[in-house]
């Protein structure tokens, strides 16, 4: 073998241990750093985060790792204010907490003043705002000597958590759900970019949001200015008892914290409530003032279309701890809409019940509580209903007869009765458990005034109402033939108030069993009273 050769091989075994063994001091150089880099990194991470805050910081445990780049992971980091945040939870929560941290970072850049860090990975992370009265401690929190010793361009966390506390005993604190969070552009003086997915609990469903947050006033939360715009899709409504569908809605909001003005249109076709089953297309657009310290929202207003009737609704949903919920309090408008609208999504009667137009304005309550939304729902207002129709062919044949009767046309044969007559209604109404009460119902048509006080259950199981009919026609010129020669002699009885005839009547049964008939147990009732006025 040429001796060069043996040359080569010598010089190639050297150049080969001299590199194994730079590496072994490299890695020997680099778990040393590490090892000694990890007090001076939790002691400026405690240090950058202590001058930030003015607030006293615990850090569980920081490692620094080097065999996959110079990794730097934390866990237990808590930083505290004067007071305890939230009052609800026994023992002292702190102001900020975060589960687990991790950051990859060169060496040299870690051993600047500042250290500058790309992204910044967060797992479990925790804000708690203490109740507005002891919010005085964010007062001195500020860069307030000490150094910043890191500069972070963006935090990324999977699953966070805002906390807005309260000390009224009457709220509970209010809570957001987050994943998936992204904050850029973080500092003290200048706005917080976002993005965000919030989990929303009820309806279940997700808000993704695209926006800027701050400049944070530590002084006051509420005045804290935000905006974006979010997208809410797939809601499930079934999580709310007593209602179904699925909804989706977009929108935009602006304004402060506790002061968020927010517009947007949901639209949901398939919306229905439990009484009827019956889903309807439900689409509204809205202008509302949101307290985002305490989840209160102010409607002003709402636009929405149900089927092909329109109608405006005003007021507040307020949150409530005891019971836990939401107090719903709302003026609810419509001006000119469909009868038959309402029917379809308020009783199961399908076809609904009658046709017509109709005007309405009430007062809708619903608060608080763990029963189905239908069974805690009451109103009070007032409604008027024009042109009339009963789609019930049985019921809507009497009505057509009646109205000839009442107007003094007994002959006519079942042919020559008009068809589909008109009527009118209207009064006002309170609806409290699933009953609805008709205290002053007026029903009108051609010849005919009927006047009603009673009760009609929405599941249509039950009619109760009792009242007086009068009739344009004395009563012997209802019938015809011989009958109309027996009632002359007790016209006179039956003509009260101007009316040719006036009855007693009742109207009992069901949706699908309606009794009309005379009600004489009430005239007897009448009769008693008035003879008891006598005796007085």
């Amino acid at each position: 073998m040429p001796p060069f050769a043996d040359l080569f091989r010598t010089r190639a075994r050297k150049i080969l241990a001299i590199v194994l063994l730079a590496i072994l001091a490299m890695v020997a150089a680099l778990s040393i750093l590490a090892h000694h880099a990890e007090p001076l990194l939790r002691a400026r991470v405690i240090e950058t985060l202590s001058t930030r805050f003015q607030s006293r910081v615990e850090l569980a445990d920081l490692r620094v790792s080097v065999y996959q780049g110079l990794v730097v992971s934390g866990k237990g980091l808590m930083i505290y204010g004067q007071d305890d945040p939230d009052i609800q939870r026994a023992g002292v929560q702190p102001l900020i907490g975060v589960d687990e941290f991790r950051f990859r970072a060169g060496v040299m850049s870690l051993l600047a003043s500042p250290a500058h860090i790309g992204t910044v990975y967060i797992k479990g992370l925790q804000l708690n705002i203490p109740p507005k009265q002891d919010r005085q401690q964010f007062r001195n929190m500020g860069p307030k000597g000490g150094k910043i010793r890191f500069v972070v361009d963006q935090f990324r966390s999977d699953k966070a958590a805002l906390i807005i506390n309260t000390n009224r005993p009457d709220k509970l604190p209010l809570e957001f759900d987050i994943q998936n969070l992204v904050m850029k552009d973080i500092g003290p003086d200048r706005p917080l970019s976002f993005t965000a997915i919030l989990v929303n609990p009820k309806p279940v469903g997700d808000v993704a949001s695209k926006g800027e947050f701050g400049p944070f006033n530590p002084a006051e939360p509420r005045e804290s200015p935000v905006r974006g715009d979010y997208t809410f899709t797939n809601a499930d409504l079934g999580t709310l008892k007593g209602i179904g569908g699925i909804l989706s809605s977009t929108g935009h909001y602006e304004g402060t914290l506790g002061r968020i003005v927010a517009d947007g249109q949901t639209d949901t076709p398939n919306f229905s409530i439990n009484i009827s089953g019956r889903p309807v297309p439900l689409k509204t657009k809205f202008h509302a003032i949101i307290d985002g310290t305490s989840g209160d929202t102010y409607l002003q207003p709402v636009e929405a279309t149900l089927l092909r009737t329109s109608f405006t609704a005003t007021g507040s949903v307020v949150r409530s701890a005891d019971p836990p919920g939401h107090h719903i309090s709302l003026d609810v408008d419509i001006p000119g809409g469909k009868i038959e609208d309402l029917l379809r999504l308020a009783v199961r009667t399908d076809p609904p019940v009658m046709t017509g137009k109709v005007r309405l304005q009430t007062k809708l309550d619903i608060p608080p509580g763990q029963g189905d939304i239908a069974d805690r729902l009451y109103l009070k207002g007032k409604f008027q209903v024009s042109g009339a129709h009963f789609s019930n062919e049985h019921i809507q044949s009497k009505v057509d007869a009646l109205s000839e009767r009442s107007q003094g046309k007994p002959k006519l044969a079942t042919d020559d009765i008009p068809d589909n007559v008109k009527s009118q209604m209207g009064g006002g109404f309170t609806l409290k458990d699933s009953v609805l009460t008709l205290p002053d119902l007026l029903f009108q048509m051609p010849g005919t005034w009927v006047n009603l006080d009673g009760t009609y259950s929405l599941d249509g199981n039950q009619f109760d109402f009792h009242g007086h009919a009068r009739f344009d026609a004395k009563l012997s010129n209802m019938v015809g033939g011989w009958k109309a020669i027996l009632l002359k002699p007790v016209d006179p009885f039956f003509s009260k108030h101007g009316a040719g005839t006036e009855v007693p009547i009742k109207i009992t049964g069901t949706k699908s069993e309606p009794h009309f008939g005379l009600d004489f147990g009430q005239k007897k009732q009448e009769a008693a009273g008035s003879g008891s006025d006598k005796a007085h």
